[in-house]
C-alpha cells in the first residue's frame, strides 16, 4: 500500500497532465446563483464511503484541485471540488482573484454557506456523512480552517499554505474537528503575528491541532504552476508538496478510522 501511495503522490505532484475525464460535473445552486463543482467517485469501496471536500485556491476551480480529486479517488475516497465563486464569476487574473477572495473573507458567513453547500453535494453523491474531511489550498486552506471554526459536521480539516488570520472581534468557540495545518516555513504571506494568534486561538478553542512547517517552502508550495522563484513569495516545492500530501494521508487514517 505504501508503494502505491508513493506512486500516486508522484503522479499528482510531478506529471504535467492528469486526465479529468473521470470527474463528474455537478450543478447545484445557492439561491439564484448557479454553482458547478466536480465529483470523483471512489475507485475502491473499502473506506466506508469516506469523503473529502476540496476547496480550491483563490483562482477558483483549477487543475490542481482536480488533480487532488483524481488522486483521492484512486486511493478510495469520494472527492468533491467545491465551486465557491459560482458560474460566471471565475477571476481571470490575480487582481480579480484577490478582490473576490477578499470579499468572502470579509463576508465570512457567505464563505461558510458556500462550503456547506458543497459538503451537502459530497454527501448527496454518496459520501458517508460521518466520515468527511475538508482540505483546502491557499484561499481554500482558509476555508478549511473556517469549517473547523464553525464546527461543520466533519471529522477534520487540512489547510495547505492557507491564510490563518481571523477577525479579532469574533468569538472563539470550542472546536470539534481535528485540525492539520501544512505551512511553508518561509511563507511571506503569513506574518508571525497571524501564526501566533492562530496557535493561541487553537489553544483557547481546546482544539486537537497540528502544524507542520516545511523548510525552504513559501506560499503555494503544492502548485506546480507557481514557478520556482522563492523570492517572488510563491513557488512550487516538490519535497514540501510530497511531504505535506503524505502528512494529509496519515491524518486521514487517524480521523476517519
Amino acid at each position: 500500500m505504501k508503494n502505491k501511495i508513493s506512486i500516486l503522490v508522484l503522479a499528482l505532484l510531478t506529471v504535467p497532465y492528469i486526465s479529468f475525464a473521470q470527474l463528474k460535473s455537478v450543478a447545484y445552486k445557492d439561491d439564484s446563483q448557479k454553482l458547478s463543482g466536480f465529483f470523483a467517485e471512489a475507485k475502491r469501496k473499502n473506506l466506508d464511503n469516506a469523503g473529502v471536500l476540496i476547496l480550491p485556491a483563490w483562482m477558483g476551480i483549477d487543475d490542481h484541485s482536480k488533480e487532488s480529486a483524481v488522486a483521492l479517488k484512486e486511493l478510495g475516497y469520494h472527492a468533491f471540488v467545491a465551486d465557491i465563486y459560482g458560474v460566471g464569476n471565475k477571476p481571470t487574473n490575480a487582481q480579480e482573484a484577490g478582490k473576490l477572495s477578499g470579499s468572502y473573507k470579509k463576508d465570512i458567513a457567505n464563505y461558510h454557506r458556500r462550503i456547506q453547500l458543497a459538503l451537502d453535494q459530497l454527501v448527496k453523491n454518496g459520501a458517508n456523512p460521518d466520515k468527511i474531511v475538508v482540505i483546502g489550498y491557499c484561499f481554500g486552506g482558509t476555508g478549511a480552517i473556517e469549517a473547523a471554526r464553525v464546527n461543520m459536521k466533519v471529522k477534520g480539516v487540512v489547510s495547505f499554505h492557507g491564510g490563518l488570520a481571523r477577525d479579532a472581534a469574533r468569538n472563539i468557540d470550542p472546536i470539534t474537528p481535528k485540525v492539520l495545518v501544512l505551512h511553508g516555513a518561509d511563507d511571506p504571506y503569513a506574518p508571525e503575528k497571524d501564526i501566533k494568534d492562530f496557535q493561541n486561538e487553537m489553544r483557547t478553542a481546546k482544539a486537537d491541532w497540528q502544524m507542520n512547517y516545511y523548510s525552504n517552502a513559501v506560499h503555494g508550495f503544492t502548485h506546480k504552476d507557481a514557478g520556482s522563484d522563492n523570492s517572488s513569495g510563491m513557488a512550487y516545492n516538490k519535497e514540501a508538496a510530497e511531504r505535506s500530501w503524505e502528512a494529509m494521508l496519515s491524518f486521514f487514517k487517524e480521523v476517519l478510522k
